[in-house]
């Protein structure tokens, strides 16, 4: 059975693999997030090129990654895959952008809906509005990756 660091030296191998048979320039260092997840950090000078409109690329990359590394594997880590910090950035743009709402909805009273989002971005939404009092979120009850978040008033 391969350890946990030979799992994320094959990742990393394969990222970097994958990365320069499309032609890019680029480094990946290895990091550990948590005891379920292995990040993985790009740094090139094509990152706009890796990371695409909005991170799309990065996520096909990313969930790429994820399907390769659970093939064969019960307890395969869930893969990260950031570039230039992009994701970084981006998860503290929503969530900011959810408190600002959420402050809205308080003062306002009338729900605000936003999104479309993955279950990631929307976990940490709804993870950062539970610590405001006074505030409730549901993700809509519809059969999409890509969902919205209803924020209201308790």
């Amino acid at each position: 059975m391969e350890t946990p660091e030979q799992i994320a030296e094959k990742t990393n191998s394969l990222i970097s693999e994958i990365l320069h048979s499309l032609g890019f320039e680029a480094s990946v260092e290895t990091t550990s997030c948590s005891e379920e997840e292995i990040c993985y950090m790009i740094t090139s000078p094509d990152s706009r090129f890796i990371i695409g409109d909005g991170g799309s690329r990065l996520d096909d990359l990313q969930h790429i990654v994820n399907r390769i590394v659970v093939i064969g594997r019960e307890q395969a880590p869930r893969v990260r895959v950031d570039c230039d910090h992009y994701r970084d950035r981006a998860e503290e743009r929503v969530v900011e952008s959810a408190r600002e709402k959420a402050k809205k909805v308080l003062a306002t009273g009338k729900p605000v809906v936003i999104g479309p989002m993955n279950a990631y971005l929307r976990r940490l939404v709804h993870s950062a509005l539970a610590e405001i009092p006074g505030v409730r979120t549901e993700s809509e009850d519809i059969d999409s990756r890509l969902k919205r978040i209803t924020i209201s008033a308790d």
